[in-house]
């Protein structure tokens, strides 16, 4: 039921003006489902107040609440067209009374941590694109049938949720920057083991990918007491967006998979100067994959010990400084960052093995971000202790990667299991840093395991191989005639 509603609002989608891209798709039925969503958080608070005697305030004003606006219904249960706007009424409402209401929210608090203010960031960031208060109608329609309110429900929805963000990442242009393969980040969470009472950072949040995995994996894994839910809920899990359409999704991903008031900040993360890092501002886990090949402008480079333009290696920067001593970290970052002979890269490398133990480098092969044809690793690594010895791991899926052949779990398992005691194999191998070039820091995937072909044989060996061949062939026609 809930992936033929998902597949029918994007038809209508396709058929409107005003939505031309899966990027437009899922910007427009994120603000849809958020109010739908909303409706329901707010019908459980009040049905959980009455029972304990209180009074419940809505946030919402009773006009822009979803039953009023959005599915006036009957005595019958359904929708009572005399009343439910639609046509150019409905797109009158919403571009001129609901999102201008709702994104004031934003200045009625100066709490990001609230719901308050999450509406109002959502509905100040986004606008309706829907052309038709025909094909709005419809989608509304639709959306109101989709069940928010049980733990399955909401699992089934979170799962179609992540589909439409890896399409969007498929259909290029500026997707393919939301999504980091599940597979991979799986992987990463499962090195990286956060526990409950510890926090979960996100400095370039996307689509809240990371996040969501690291929740999944710490509520499996957790005794389920209503302190560690709190506390996994409310003191777990911050993240931080720059964009616009990135931060409403990552918002909405978050709520979907469980965290209902995610603590997700709309700021350009490399605005803020390492130096005003504080220790209460830092986290236990940094789970993340900072775009890379951005110029940042100079203003921004001011942030920074080591001045670069290259996004990546500021995020870098940030996340190891805003880990806790012994925090632990993995960051997907382009291969480069281990060979490249500029100052800031040098820098770069010199900082991370003196402040911190690079333990682990996973080398993943070509293709595995859909329409990116960089070339990327994973660093692993724990603050506080100098890198003695890096364990280097060449992923190897015995494929060619890409749209059709994308990562998965089962490619990921050797990786994790063989990563806890660091063997030496075909494909994975240790290196002393005490070896390396102390003027470069050079960490080049260099696999001193692989396996060495045969040498190509010369021409005259070859030759004499054939000749032996015709000697023997002619031997057996002739053993063959004299038979006869």
């Amino acid at each position: 039921m809930f992936e033929q509603t998902f597949k029918n609002i994007d038809d209508i989608l396709f058929k409107d003006a005003g939505a031309d891209s899966e990027l437009d798709y899922i910007g427009q039925t994120s603000w849809i489902l958020f109010l739908r969503y909303l409706d329901d958080l707010e019908k459980d608070k009040a049905d959980e107040a009455e029972l304990e005697g209180k009074d419940y305030t809505y946030i919402i004003a009773e006009k822009y609440r979803w039953p009023n606006w959005a599915m006036p219904k009957g005595e019958d249960g359904k929708l009572d067209h005399h009343i439910a706007l639609t046509g150019p009424d409905l797109i009158d409402f919403v571009d001129n009374e609901l999102f201008p209401y709702l994104a004031g929210f934003k200045a009625a608090t100066d709490d990001p941590q609230t719901l308050e203010y999450k509406i109002g960031e959502i509905f100040s960031e986004l606008s309706n694109k829907i052309k038709s208060g025909y094909n709005l109608r419809e989608i509304l329609d639709y959306a109101d049938d989709l069940p928010f309110r049980s733990s399955k429900d909401k699992h089934e929805l979170s799962h179609l949720y992540e589909t439409k963000i890896k399409n969007m990442g498929n259909a290029g242009r500026n997707g393919g920057q939301y999504y980091t393969p599940r597979p991979l980040i799986r992987a990463m969470v499962a090195v990286t083991d956060p526990q409950i009472g510890e926090t979960v950072y996100d400095g370039a949040a996307g689509s809240g990918g990371f996040l969501c995995e690291a929740y999944e994996y710490m509520l499996a894994r957790m005794d389920q007491t209503t302190a560690n839910l709190q506390t996994l809920q409310e003191a777990t899990f911050y993240g931080k967006e720059k964009k616009n359409l990135a931060y409403v999704i990552g918002i909405m991903n978050m709520i979907l998979h469980g965290i209902e008031a995610p603590h997700l900040i709309h700021t350009n993360t490399l605005s803020e100067s390492i130096r005003d890092i504080q220790e209460k501002d830092r986290y236990h886990i940094i789970l993340a994959n900072p775009p890379f090949g951005g110029k940042e402008r100079a203003e921004v480079q001011q942030n920074f010990d080591i001045k670069t333009g290259e996004t990546a290696f500021l995020f870098m920067q940030h996340f190891i400084k805003s880990l806790k001593a012994g925090g632990r970290a993995a960051i997907v970052i382009k291969n480069t960052v281990l060979s490249n002979t500029d100052n800031a890269s040098v820098a770069l490398r010199k900082l991370l093995l003196e402040s911190c133990n690079l333990h682990t480098i996973l080398d993943m092969p070509g293709g595995t971000f859909t329409g990116a044809g960089v070339k990327t690793v994973v660093l692993f690594f724990q603050k506080g202790e100098p890198t003695k010895t890096i364990w280097f791991y060449q992923l190897n899926p015995g494929r060619n990667m890409g749209k059709t052949n994308p990562l998965n779990d089962k490619d990921m398992a050797e990786f994790i299991e063989l990563q806890k005691t660091k063997p030496e194999s075909e494909q994975s191998w240790n290196l002393k840093v005490a070896n390396i070039d102390e003027k470069t820091f050079d960490l080049s995937v260099k696999n001193p395991n692989t396996p060495e072909e045969a040498p190509l044989r010369a021409p005259e060996e070859i030759l004499a191989e054939m000749e032996a061949l015709d000697k023997e062939t002619a031997d057996l026609l002739n053993s063959i005639k004299e038979l006869v």
